[in-house]
């Protein structure tokens, strides 16, 4: 429930509303502890959020008043539905309310509306999109038989991409989770490193396997690993197969070569998936070789039935000074990758951004 209250009389053009939430329990939960929550709406969307109970009252711009008003009965319907926020949650959401009315064109945002974020969900654990683009990249896989997440680091890629082949696997809509990253970054060959070929990769595929473990129980995991529903292989390993009825992930795409990643991609068989994510600013490649995600994505964007999902800075969902970080250190980047690579104008289409004259 809600009502406007007329406004101050020291400024003609600010708002009031009222918000009032039936379920006293559910309001100090909306608040957060020492009204945390609250806080941060002030904060961000510059409004004045006083709780009298289970009342809110909101001051400020009428265009910001109905921003907070919105986020606050989104999160309060989640936590209707049996969902906990955290401080998190409740950035996503202004995130995505931010950019609703920014004129971004979503599938999942009703104008002036409650905000539906993507969601995956296992039986262990239900993930909540948490910015704009983590919510087209959630329901690009859904919908897409080939996508690629390019992006800084923290940005959810590779978690998302594990924790959407996890609850295919789980709901029986494919038969295989299949693993793969290149070995570039250790500067040794696989045959001299100790052990079996999983142990070989494990230190590559850690953060495949972290969000395996977040999704499904870890005895789980160990049982598919074992029966090979859950593979990690290499990707040199893949040449010669067809990958049918499977999620294939490939991570850190940016280290590989033009031939990998075509080789890669044609592995594609019937009732599959490939999500291929990676940043195309930390390429680790020898010098003058192309990066093969740079590359696909230049080539591929538009393709039916391949989507190409573009993270930036302000999607990272990790402490906020790795956001700073990624913007302090992107241009420089992208203006060296485009010299090392000698592609300017794919680098350019990859990152998003107007190639330089």
């Amino acid at each position: 429930m809600s009502r406007h209250l007329p406004p101050t009389a020291d400024n003609a053009l600010a708002s009031q509303l009222e918000l009032a939430f039936e379920d006293n329990r559910l309001a100090a939960q909306l608040y957060g502890d020492f009204d945390q929550n609250l806080a941060l709406i002030e904060q961000r969307l510059a409004v004045s959020a006083t709780p009298r109970g289970n009342h809110v009252l909101l001051k400020g711009a009428a265009s910001k008043v109905d921003q907070a008003r919105r986020v606050l009965e989104s999160l309060y319907a989640g936590l209707e539905e049996g969902r906990a926020i955290d401080i998190a949650d409740v950035d996503a959401v202004i995130r995505m309310i931010e950019t609703e009315d920014s004129q971004l064109t979503l599938p999942t945002l009703e104008r002036k509306g409650k905000v539906r974020m993507a969601q995956i969900a296992t039986r262990k654990s239900t993930i909540v999109a948490r910015t704009p683009a983590q919510d087209a990249y959630m329901r690009a896989m859904e919908r897409s038989e080939l996508v690629f997440g390019t992006g800084p680091a923290g940005t959810g890629k590779t978690y998302l991409a594990v924790a959407h082949a996890a609850s295919l696997l789980e709901r029986g809509d494919i038969n295989r989770i299949i693993l793969s990253r290149p070995a570039v970054e250790a500067g040794e060959r696989l045959g001299f490193l100790p052990g079996d070929m999983k142990e070989k990769v494990d230190p590559y595929l850690r953060p495949l396997y972290d969000a395996l473990y977040d999704m499904m129980k870890p005895e789980n995991v160990e049982r598919c690993i074992t029966s090979g529903i859950i593979e990690v292989a290499p990707l040199a390993f893949m040449r010669g197969r067809t990958l049918s009825n499977a999620v294939v992930i490939l991570d850190e795409a940016q280290n590989t070569t033009s031939m990998q990643m075509k080789m890669f991609l044609t592995r594609l068989g019937e009732n599959s998936k490939m999500i291929v994510t990676g940043d195309p600013t930390q390429v680790d490649l020898p010098r003058g070789e192309k990066s093969g995600l740079v590359e696909a994505v230049s080539l591929l964007d538009g393709v039916e039935g391949v989507h190409v999902s573009r993270f930036g800075d302000k999607d990272v969902v990790r402490h906020a000074l790795v956001g700073r970080i990624v913007r302090a250190y992107e241009a420089d980047t992208a203006r060296r990758l485009a010299q090392k690579d000698g592609d300017k104008e794919g680098l350019a289409r990859t990152l998003g951004i107007a190639p330089r004259s």
